[in-house]
């Protein structure tokens, strides 16, 4: 379904603001609550000695790790608003260690595929990438779209941002409810196998909420995918958002309320992702995100097996807050997960997720 400019900015706007609603939250679902951390009394080492930095992707060795093991993955696109919540998104997650993920790029691909290669969008993106030169930047578009665009198109938009990866986020349930959506998905494992191998950028699957299946990462390429982003049920729930954003009493809004908890978990799928990945040596980087609400909640996802921990609404909520709030908000995510390394006696991130026997699902 094509959409003109205004009819596209709105639907942007209508995201941010219902993703601000908590009726719009599958709060409790990530199943999080239910994962225990041990705790050591007898942790042998001081908590000046925790470190949080964290190899990207591979970016190891000559190129320097990030100072977290966190990420903002990308939400914030397609109206005036965006440019100015993506540089206080930007500058902070660049000052801290953070990745970061932009959001959808459709509207730059059609812009390229209609030949304007000075479109707004892009020379918004172009001017803060100047700004934040050292960020981890992810590249973002949907699979309805890398089905029909060329794999030249794709890595020409990494390129104009100079992403350091390619997210290809899935949205099967949204793109359903969508009053516009776009639920054309045949061929979509033909286009992933074709970007992960004629792209030189590496490559990202994302889900957008509704997380991942043992059944569909087992379909997965053994080898190809850069990283995993398994975003599972818990936090923003896109079949809610556009329940909420469509006619009353019509077919969305009322199976919105029917798939109102759709999706698997985000501890079931990194459940998923352990058990199916079991190979480290071939393991993509699994990323967690979908109904991180804390440090403690990114270190029971790290012991489950993430490499890489998002939040999404509540970046959002302190960003639009402004930069001061922002930079506190993730201080402290910060320095809650530091609190859980020292009292699981882990020095680092990947300590923790290496360590046997650090969690148990509670009541066992």
């Amino acid at each position: 379904m094509t959409m003109n400019t205004q009819q596209f900015e709105e639907r942007k706007r209508d995201h941010i603001r219902h993703a601000l609603d908590p009726s719009n939250q599958a709060t409790g679902q990530s199943r999080l609550g239910e994962i225990h951390l041990f705790h050591e009394a007898l942790p042998d080492l001081d908590f000046e000695e925790i470190e949080l930095e964290t190899p990207v992707l591979g970016r190891g060795g000559r190129t320097p790790a990030l100072a977290t093991p966190f990420y903002v993955p990308g939400m914030t696109a397609g109206h005036p608003d965006a440019p100015k919540l993506n540089r206080t998104l930007a500058l902070a997650c660049e000052r801290r260690g953070w990745a970061m993920g932009v959001g959808s790029q459709r509207r730059e691909l059609e812009a390229r595929a209609a030949g304007d290669l000075k479109s707004a969008s892009l020379d918004a993106w172009r001017e803060l990438r100047t700004e934040v030169p050292n960020l981890v930047l992810v590249a973002n578009i949907g699979i309805s779209q890398a089905i029909r665009v060329g794999s030249k198109e794709v890595q020409s938009l990494a390129d104009s941002l100079g992403a350091q990866a390619v997210a290809i986020h899935l949205n099967a349930l949204q793109e359903a409810l969508q009053p516009e959506g776009t639920p054309q998905f045949r061929g979509s494992m033909s286009a992933i196998l074709r970007l992960c191998s004629e792209l030189k950028t590496p490559v990202i699957l994302k889900e957008t909420g509704c997380g991942f299946s043992r059944q569909t990462l087992a379909r997965l390429p053994a080898q190809g995918i850069a990283g995993i982003d398994l975003s599972g049920l818990g936090g923003t729930h896109w079949g809610r958002m556009e329940g909420a954003r469509s006619a009353a009493q019509s077919p969305q809004a009322r199976g919105a309320v029917t798939f109102a908890n759709w999706g698997e978990s985000l501890v079931d799928s990194l459940h998923a992702a352990r058990k199916v990945f079991d190979r480290p040596q071939t393991r993509p980087e699994i990323w967690a995100s979908g109904g991180i609400r804390s440090g403690l909640d990114a270190a029971k996802a790290i012991a489950l097996g993430a490499n890489r921990v998002g939040f999404a609404q509540p970046a959002l909520e302190a960003a639009l807050q402004g930069e001061r709030a922002l930079d506190s908000w993730m201080a402290q995510m910060e320095y809650e997960l530091k609190v859980a390394l020292f009292c699981t006696g882990c020095r680092d991130p990947k300590t923790l997720r290496e360590k046997e026997g650090v969690w148990t699902t509670s009541g066992t």
